[in-house]
């Protein structure tokens, strides 16, 4: 799955879309590990949180996008490129993929990432805010994958 859309930042959200009494973070912290992360146009760098960067097989938090390309299955390095080339050239998109990440040893961990880019407009560098989110359940291929702590 890989997507990227135009985001209309003046759309008025969808009826109760922010209305938190529906969600249920230990049903997710229960099935996946969810971090945010984020990434600077200007400098090209992404910063991880902690136990994204250790379940990307990545020693620091801070990063760039072949770094944090290299972790991803080999098939889907391009379309991941084109969707962040995408999001760092329109002024807002959302976008969205999934993948599996290759570590080492060779544990597969599957990854579904949504992030949103705002503010690259007239050559001024903007931004992305993003979720990665590791699911918690073994691919038939895989070993251990994230666990809860």
């Amino acid at each position: 799955m890989f997507k990227i859309a135009k985001t209309d930042i003046s759309a008025p959200l969808m009826p109760g879309s922010l209305d938190l009494n529906d969600n249920n973070p230990e049903m997710l912290a229960q099935f996946s590990v969810a971090e945010t992360w984020t990434g600077d146009f200007s400098s090209g760098t992404i910063r991880l949180r902690e136990r994204s960067a250790m379940l990307h097989g990545l020693t620091g938090v801070e990063c760039g996008l072949l770094s944090l390309l290299r972790c991803y299955d080999r098939k889907d390095h391009a379309h991941i490129l084109d969707i962040f080339e995408q999001a760092s050239t329109l002024s807002s998109s959302s976008f969205c993929f999934s993948t599996t990440i290759i570590a080492a040893n060779g544990h597969r961990q599957p990854l579904f990432c949504m992030g949103e880019s705002n503010g690259y407009e007239d050559g001024v560098g903007g931004s992305i805010l993003g979720v990665f989110i590791f699911p918690r359940f073994k691919s038939s291929t895989s070993g251990v994958t994230a666990r809860r702590q």
